[in-house]
């Protein structure tokens, strides 16, 4: 590699991953990679799935979603053409819904091939 120091290795639900990190930025990067390991641990053990692809858009959706249910007020909230725009958690949570039973029927017949 080039630069070493503009690289780190993570590891995410025991499979290891080399990213593009600059150094200043490696301790913010690997706080978020023990919360996102911990969410992906917590969905691998409540669903009893071991596809990682699942399990990091489920991880995925449920860090999304605290994020913006949780870390917005109002004033974060763009506004547009001079309106203010409200965003629809119940939309949002409907739409995150949707999104899991779709993916468990794509994915449901992939688990039985295992």
């Amino acid at each position: 590699m080039p630069n070493e120091a503009n690289y780190l290795d993570i590891t995410l639900l025991g499979k290891e991953y080399r990213v593009a990190c600059p150094p200043e930025e490696h301790a913010s990067l690997l706080a978020a990679v023990a919360y996102v390991d911990e969410k992906m641990h917590d969905i691998a053990e409540k669903t009893k799935s071991n596809i990682s692809e699942r399990i990091a858009v489920m991880a995925a959706l449920n860090i999304a979603h605290e994020h913006l249910s949780g870390s917005l007020s109002a004033g974060d909230i763009p506004t547009g053409s001079g309106a203010e725009t409200a965003l629809d958690f119940g939309n949002v949570k409907r739409r995150i819904s949707l999104m899991e039973a779709k993916l468990d029927a794509v994915l449901t017949p992939q688990e039985k091939l295992l």
